[in-house]
C-alpha cells in the first residue's frame, strides 16, 4: 500500500523580499528561502507550494493582496506563461541594476578573487523588437494555460488541447507548445510570417509534428533578419518515408506551403528548409536546401558586411552587438603590432572587427561552416591579415599551435555558457597573452575560469553588457593583465 503525499500548504500574505537567480524573486517563511516566479520585491501575496525541500521551497502565486510599487504593466499578452521575458513586469532601470549585481555576486562568490570597481552597465538600445533571430517549435498539440482550462468545459478544453499550434516550447511540458500570436522581441514582419504558415498549414491540413511519437510534417521555423533589411526563414520539416508515394506527398506538401510564403512575403531574402529525421530540432549536422534565393544573409557593423549562413552563430541583438565588440576592442588596445587569437570566433565576427588595428588575427571555431563564412567575411572587406581554423577548442589549440602560428601578445574568447575547457585555459596560460579579453553570456561560468588564471591573470576592467532586455540574462566582458611578478 503506497503512503499518500501530504498536500502542499498555502502560504498566505507573504511579501516578497529579493530577486533571485533564474528570473525568479524570493521571500523566506520561517527561515525557509522560497522561490517564486514572476513576482517583484514587494507584493504581498498567497503562495501556493508545489515543491518542497530541506532547504528551501518552490511556490506560484495565486492571489495578490498588495501590488509592489516597483511593478509595471507587462506590454505582451503572453506573459506570466511564455519564459521568454519574465521580468517585463519590473522597469528596465531596475532591471539592469540586478543584472549589474548578478555579475558582481557571481564574480565574488565564484570567482573569489581580487576585482577592481565594475564600470556601469551599458544598456540595450532597443528594449523591444532587438533580437535578429527566432526559433519557433510546431506540435499537434497546443500547451493549454491553467486560465483556459478553468475558463472552459472539460470538453471543451480537451478540444482546444488537440489543436495543433506553432510558438515557444514550455518549460516542464517539452512535447506541448504556447502558441504565440504576437511576439515583441522582433520585428513585427516576424509576427506575420509566422501567423502565415499557422493558417496556412490548418487550412491545408498540414500535419504538425508529434514529439513523443515523431510523427508530423511541419516541425520548426527558424526566421532572421539583419541590418542590411534581409530576412531568412528555414523550415525543419519531417517527411513520413515509410512509402516513396508518402515521402513525395511530404515533398509537395512542404513545397506548396514555401510557395505560399514566397509569393506571399518577398520581402524574404533566403528561404531554406531540410528534413530533420532526428529526435530533436538541432540542425548543426543536417543538410540544408535553398528553396528560394540564397543561402545567406548579410549582416552590417560599422564599416563591415558579414555573411550569416543557416548554422552560423550571430549575436542576436545586432545594435548591441555592436557595443560589445566596441568594448572588447577598446580593451584589447590594440596598436598594429599585435598577434591576436579570437577563440571561438563564431563568423569571425570580433577577429573582422578588430582586424584592422592588428597585425595579424587566428580565429578558431567548432563549426566547419562558420569558419569558411569567417573566410569570406575577410574577402568580402577587404581583410588579409586574418587565419581561421576549424574544429574543437581543445583539439585546435595546443602548445603546438602557439609554437607553429606565434604567441599571441592578445586572446580575444567568446566561448559557449558552458565556458572554456580546463584544457583550453591551460594552454592560455602557457601561452602567455599580455592581456586576455574575456566575453561571457554566462558571468558564473567565467568566474570558475577566473579562478583558474588567477595566479597569472589580474582583472583590470569589468563591463557588463545587457544583450536581452526583460530576461535576467547578462554578458559580462573582462580585461585580463598579466601580472609582473609572479
Amino acid at each position: 500500500m503506497t503512503r499518500k503525499k501530504k498536500p502542499l500548504p498555502i502560504l498566505e500574505n507573504i511579501t516578497i523580499s529579493d530577486y533571485a537567480a533564474e528570473g525568479k524573486a524570493v521571500a523566506r517563511v520561517n527561515d525557509m528561502v522560497v522561490f517564486v516566479p514572476w513576482a517583484v520585491p514587494g507584493d504581498i501575496v498567497d503562495l501556493q507550494v508545489r515543491r518542497k525541500k530541506h532547504s528551501f521551497m518552490e511556490a506560484e502565486i495565486i492571489r495578490f493582496h498588495e501590488y509592489s510599487k516597483k511593478r509595471v504593466q507587462p506590454f505582451c499578452q503572453h506573459f506570466g506563461v511564455c519564459g521568454g521575458c519574465k521580468w517585463q513586469q519590473i522597469p528596465y532601470e531596475e532591471q539592469l541594476k540586478m543584472k549589474q549585481q548578478q555579475v558582481l555576486d557571481q564574480l565574488t562568490r565564484i570567482g573569489k578573487i581580487q576585482l577592481p570597481e565594475m564600470r556601469p552597465i551599458l544598456g540595450s538600445v532597443k528594449t523591444q523588437e532587438y533580437r535578429n533571430k527566432l526559433d519557433f517549435g510546431c506540435a499537434n498539440k497546443r500547451y493549454l494555460t491553467n486560465e483556459e482550462i478553468t475558463a472552459l468545459p472539460h470538453d471543451e478544453s480537451q478540444s482546444l488541447k488537440d489543436q495543433p499550434a506553432i510558438g515557444f516550447h514550455i518549460t516542464g511540458a517539452f512535447d506541448k507548445i504556447l502558441p504565440i500570436e504576437k511576439c515583441w522581441l522582433m520585428d513585427d514582419l516576424h509576427n506575420q510570417i509566422r501567423n502565415t504558415v499557422r493558417d496556412y498549414a490548418t487550412t491545408h491540413n498540414m500535419s504538425f509534428f508529434d514529439l513523443r511519437q515523431q510523427v508530423g510534417l511541419l516541425r520548426d521555423v527558424i526566421i532572421r533578419n539583419s541590418a542590411s533589411g534581409e530576412w531568412l526563414v528555414i523550415f525543419q520539416f519531417h517527411y513520413d518515408h515509410r512509402t516513396a508515394e508518402s515521402l513525395a506527398q511530404s515533398d509537395e506538401q512542404a513545397k506548396d506551403l514555401m510557395k505560399h510564403i514566397a509569393d506571399t512575403f518577398p520581402q524574404i531574402t533566403s528561404l531554406m528548409y531540410l528534413d530533420n529525421q532526428k529526435c530533436n530540432d538541432t540542425i548543426g549536422d543536417q543538410e540544408i536546401l535553398v528553396y528560394k534565393g540564397r543561402d545567406y544573409i548579410f549582416e552590417l557593423m560599422e564599416d563591415l558586411k558579414f555573411k550569416v549562413g543557416p548554422k552560423s552563430f550571430y549575436q542576436t541583438n545586432t545594435e548591441q552587438a555592436y557595443h560589445l565588440y566596441s568594448v572588447a576592442r577598446e580593451l584589447a588596445d590594440l596598436t598594429g603590432k599585435e598577434l591576436v587569437y579570437d577563440l571561438y570566433t563564431g563568423t569571425g565576427t570580433i577577429a573582422n572587427f578588430v582586424a584592422k588595428k592588428a597585425k595579424k588575427v587566428i580565429g578558431i571555431e567548432y563549426v566547419p561552416e562558420a569558419i569558411e563564412d569567417a573566410k569570406v567575411n575577410s574577402q568580402l572587406n577587404g581583410i588579409e591579415n586574418t587565419l581561421f581554423f576549424a574544429g574543437d577548442m581543445k583539439d585546435i589549440l595546443t602548445d603546438d599551435f602557439i609554437h607553429e602560428h606565434g604567441q599571441p601578445d592578445v586572446i580575444i574568447t567568446d566561448p559557449p555558457r558552458a565556458g572554456m575547457h580546463p584544457d583550453v585555459v591551460k594552454t592560455i596560460l602557457n601561452a602567455a597573452p599580455q592581456r586576455i579579453v574575456y566575453v561571457s553570456c554566462n558571468p558564473a561560468t567565467q568566474a570558475r575560469d577566473l579562478q583558474m588564471m588567477d595566479e597569472q591573470y589580474r582583472v583590470k576592467v569589468i563591463q557588463p553588457v545587457d544583450m536581452f532586455p526583460h530576461t535576467p540574462h547578462v554578458e559580462n566582458v573582462v580585461l585580463l593583465e598579466r601580472k609582473e611578478n609572479r
